[in-house]
């Protein structure tokens, strides 16, 4: 297939806003495709590259300057390679020879094929081909029924190996993948809740579980061996602290689900970084950072007995049957908002984030944010200043979308200090003010960003700081997402970092 057949392909299913008219761009695009082409193709599609990172950012993009090609020549099967190339690339005269292999690339590219590579490569091609759009894209492509895409995806956590798979073996070739040991699955995410009540209207009797700030883990366990993974599935170098917890259960094989953390001796937690510097796949079996205790929260097989299709009681059941009290979670299961709400308070007095509310018949849905688990999360709100703004892709193609967010300087009057970006949480009411003031504002520009005056102020709530080096201030938002504007505040009304801070009751220690 040609490079500029898919990105007519990506520019439709961006201009479609119903799911079901993505799904059938999607699935028209992927039908013709075999073998290699498959897989690439669905990464595209979903904004990524099979090779991940390949070692080229914005700045080594700005400064190619070559002309588009008159007619379409690349294929999916030579830009693969030409990216396999560059992600290879190391030591002396790499730059130079990267920057001839991107030369090369974007001389065989169309004009908007070098905007789809561009966007591609920094991470910013947002078509709407979201997981779940993808999947019932490739069952319409290959004709299989949805559940065996979701199932064969829950197990090989690869979207294009299961496209693969389908379009190769159909429903025979997907039914092959299952949990398997060191093989780590797709963890199961939550859902969102205002509070208990609404969690409890939603799921009826419920266990509430205190939702530590700390780094999800799924450990696999065969006799001695221990493996560690990640919430993105990387094997993580062994902890000793955490495979020694592993190996000390009464259990021959174990999949479980939880969380490390970083505790103080009175039992509160530590910062995430602080969490973060130890868990690390660098860090290895030393000493470096605190000491991490795991948290188990759920069991996905053990000793021979997959559990994913089993209730919450009944897998809850078997892990409290194999694992500590020192290891668990504190656990509610209550019908009552009042009594859960209680519980909420003191997860986040303790210093914790909130808590997940959990089905108690529902299955573990690995890769998917089921409606079984709702996350109850109380989030801070500050009134910051917009210091630049970067031009929307996708759906929000020719508006301003992406947020530079700023405080006020505590030490250097009239002066913000930056605590990062969102695009999260605006309607097109927003985004179509927000074009119109910030161009008011404008200062300068370059290809992306649009710099402004900083009067515009924004409430943004956000779930707490953490330590960035990438900031003057040293700190940075955590999953911040916009309110509203107030436009009754000036600039230097705004708050200031210490307010942040002290809103977030942020803590370096």
């Amino acid at each position: 297939m040609l490079l500029a057949e898919l990105v007519a392909a990506s520019q439709k299913v961006a201009a479609t806003s119903a799911r079901n008219g993505k799904i059938g761009a999607l699935a028209a695009c992927l039908a013709p495709l075999e073998g290699d082409e498959v897989q690439i193709a669905v990464a595209y599609l979903s904004g990524e590259t099979r090779q991940g990172k390949v070692g080229v950012g914005y700045a080594v993009l700005r400064k190619l300057d070559v002309p588009a090609a008159a007619e379409p020549s690349l294929t999916l099967l030579e830009v693969d390679a030409i990216l396999e190339d560059l992600q290879s690339l190391k030591g002396a005269g790499s730059g130079k020879k990267r920057t001839q292999l991107l030369g090369d690339l974007f001389g065989r590219a169309l004009a908007v094929e070098q905007e789809f590579l561009i966007k591609l490569l920094i991470g910013e091609l947002r078509q709407g081909a979201l997981e779940g759009v993808m999947l019932d894209a490739v069952a319409q492509a290959y004709a299989l029924p949805p559940a065996s895409v979701r199932r064969a995806m829950m197990f090989a956590a690869n979207m294009g190996v299961v496209a693969r798979a389908a379009r190769e073996g159909g429903e025979a070739g997907l039914s092959e993948y299952k949990l398997q040991l060191f093989r780590p699955l797709s963890p199961m995410l939550a859902q969102t809740a205002s509070d208990a009540a609404d969690a409890i209207a939603q799921l009826g009797e419920a266990a509430f579980e205190w939702k530590l700030d700390g780094a999800r883990i799924q450990v696999h366990r065969q006799g001695e061996e221990v493996r560690i993974y990640t919430r993105a599935l990387n094997e993580v170098a062994a902890v000793p602290e955490i495979v020694e917890a592993v190996l000390a259960l009464p259990a021959k094989t174990l999949v479980l689900d939880g969380e490390a953390i970083a505790m103080k001796p009175d039992g509160t937690p530590h910062t995430f970084q602080t969490t973060m510097k130890r868990f690390s796949r660098k860090a290895g079996a030393d000493d470096r950072g605190e000491r991490l205790s795991p948290f188990f929260f759920d069991a996905l097989h053990i000793d021979g007995r997959d559990l994913l299709d089993a209730s919450g009681s009944e897998r809850t059941a078997a892990l409290h049957a194999l694992i500590p009290e020192a290891q668990r979670l504190p656990r509610l299961v209550t019908t009552d908002a009042q009594q859960a709400e209680a519980f909420v308070d003191r997860a986040i007095e303790t210093g914790h984030e909130g808590v997940v509310a959990k089905s108690l018949t529902a299955p573990y849905q690995a890769g998917r944010r089921g409606a079984g688990w709702l996350k109850i999360k109380r989030a801070h709100t500050v009134d910051l200043v917009v210091l630049a703004v970067e031009w929307g892709s996708g759906r929000r193609q020719g508006t301003l979308s992406n947020l530079h967010l700023g405080a006020r300087s505590d030490t250097e009057p009239g002066q913000f200090v930056m605590l990062g970006k969102t695009f999260k949480g605006m309607t097109d009411e927003m985004l179509a003010f927000q074009t119109q003031k910030l161009l008011e504002l404008e200062t300068h520009r370059d290809d992306y960003t649009v710099y402004v005056r900083p009067e515009l102020v924004v409430e943004v709530a956000f779930d707490g700081l953490q330590t960035s080096p990438h900031y003057p201030g040293g700190v940075a938002l955590r999953f911040a997402r916009v309110k509203g504007y107030r436009l009754d505040k000036r600039g230097d009304e705004a708050d200031t970092l210490a307010g942040v801070q002290k809103a977030a009751k942020y803590s370096a220690a």
